[in-house]
């Protein structure tokens, strides 16, 4: 029974790392289409969320603006959403238009996106791209997001990427964490012809996907819960690395806490509220892009699954030194396990063309471990705030204002 009981842990600790490993091992061969300027050129609305962020909308407007697109076939469109600050006017200032929301009960991203939707759709666009307040978009954004579309999908998404911050081990560890998220795992997901996912931002939605299935989420984790809306009512979202948006990150991890507790703490009540109708329905359809979605929405962070595999076999390892077990097989699973782990890292690095950066991200690693412990501590005795919580923007320093 003990035995029992001990590999039904490993496996539930050692399954997801070898998933893990074998999207970043498959990542490697992904072979995303290239952007060939071909077929029409769809109206777009690119739309920014905004929620108090003066200090940097302009330059987020500045670089939509720079897009190479035919200017007469997109509009920036910034949502000042209950902003109490200039937001509104450096956005116009800067060559955006502006429509601003207040709303007293109805305060979150989620909320701004579907109200924003609902009238610009009503305008004739016919396709939208979403991208947040603190992120520049390349150049092709648009025209990735149009191609795609032109090959099928209904929704797409780009890859999001975060800004370097050499030194900060808080910005550079969550960089890696996006690599391995945001572009090693969609990559994988794209030789086995699943969806990718919804990231919040850089992510494209055709007019006729967005009246099908109205924006209905509205939660902390609202790009999450639309992806996987989207998937059970049979559309999946295609991945478009060739497109980056990319994000800065606080620098200080005293920042960057609400924003992480808002990604860990939301994903939970998603758990609840999808994980049975994925799986159910995985099975009812006989469908492995379902089961993939719910393997996702249930798999612990990956740091986590490390930690655990980790201490796992340093325990076993003492047992059998000690004479408590006689089975060596139980520290060859964990370590089989870790294994895995270092295999996602490895290849899911290598499927973004980021190898060489491995050994100086891992570095941060420590630090991040001990302040995600640190976090998870705040986060199960502090009740979560509800609504848009704003993360705090730093003062660039002379050095990037030069």
């Amino acid at each position: 029974m003990i035995t029992a009981a001990h590999i039904a842990i490993i496996l539930l600790v050692g399954l997801p790392l070898a998933y893990l490993g074998l999207l970043s091992i498959l990542a490697c061969f992904a072979r995303p289409d290239a952007s060939r300027n071909g077929g029409r050129r769809r109206r777009f609305a690119l739309v920014i969320p905004a929620y108090n962020e003066e200090s940097c909308i302009a330059e987020t407007v500045g670089s939509a603006l720079a897009i190479t697109y035919p200017v007469d076939a997109f509009d920036v469109v910034v949502v000042a959403d209950n902003c109490t600050d200039r937001t509104a006017d450096r956005a116009q200032e800067a060559g955006a238009r502006v429509i601003v929301r207040f709303s007293e009960h109805e305060r979150s991203k989620g909320h701004a996106l579907r109200w924003a939707f609902d009238r610009l759709l009503a305008e004739g666009y016919e396709a939208f791209a979403v991208c947040d307040a603190d992120s520049t978009m390349s150049t092709n954004f648009l025209q990735v997001l149009n191609d795609t579309m032109h090959r099928g999908a209904g929704a797409v998404q780009c890859s999001d990427l975060v800004k370097p911050a050499p030194g900060a081990w808080s910005s550079e560890a969550t960089r890696a964490g996006f690599l391995l998220y945001n572009v090693a795992r969609p990559l994988g997901r794209m030789v086995l012809g699943c969806s990718a996912g919804l990231r919040g931002n850089g992510m494209g939605f055709t007019a006729a996907t967005l009246r099908r299935v109205p924006w209905t989420a509205f939660g902390r984790a609202e790009d999450l819960e639309y992806g996987l809306i989207l998937l059970l009512n049979g559309i999946a979202v295609r991945f478009a690395p060739s497109a980056s948006v990319v994000a800065t990150m606080p620098t200080d991890a005293r920042n960057a806490e609400s924003q992480r507790a808002r990604w860990e703490g939301g994903r939970y009540p998603l758990i609840r509220r999808y994980a049975w109708p994925l799986l159910r329905e995985s099975v009812l359809r006989r469908s492995f892009r379902l089961f993939d979605a719910w393997t996702d929405l249930v798999t612990p962070p990956f740091t986590n699954l490390m930690l655990l595999a980790g201490a796992g076999a340093t325990a076993d390892l003492i047992a059998l030194s000690i004479g408590l077990t006689a089975d060596p097989v139980f520290v060859a699973l964990w370590l089989v396990a870790c294994a895995c782990g270092i295999a996602h890292v490895v290849f899911g690095f290598a499927s973004a063309g980021k190898l060489a950066e491995l050994m100086a991200l891992m570095k941060h690693v420590p630090f991040y471990v001990l302040w995600k412990v640190r976090l998870y501590a705040r986060i199960t005795t502090t009740r979560d705030p509800q609504g848009w919580v704003r993360t705090t923007r730093e003062r660039p320093t002379m050095a990037e204002k030069l």
